[in-house]
């Protein structure tokens, strides 16, 4: 059962690509140059393991395939 405020609308590869690319610029505030712009990280790695974008929502997009219609 999908939710209306958080529906699933990204698919698992951009899922994984969202956390892995999350976690590289949230090391940047640890490693590097430690700029406080690199916390913007914690939002690509919230909406991968969430699985849903609020951006997506509000324009009505979607990454996951088609449901099938049995």
């Amino acid at each position: 059962m999908a939710s209306k405020l958080f529906p699933i609308n990204e698919s698992f590869a951009e899922r994984a690509i969202r956390i892995v690319l999350g976690f590289t610029i949230l090391s940047l505030a640890f490693f590097g140059p430690k700029t406080p712009w690199a916390y913007l990280g914690i939002i690509l790695v919230l909406t991968g393991f969430i699985g849903s974008c609020p951006l997506y929502t509000a324009i009505g997009f979607s990454t996951c395939a088609a449901p099938s219609k049995s």
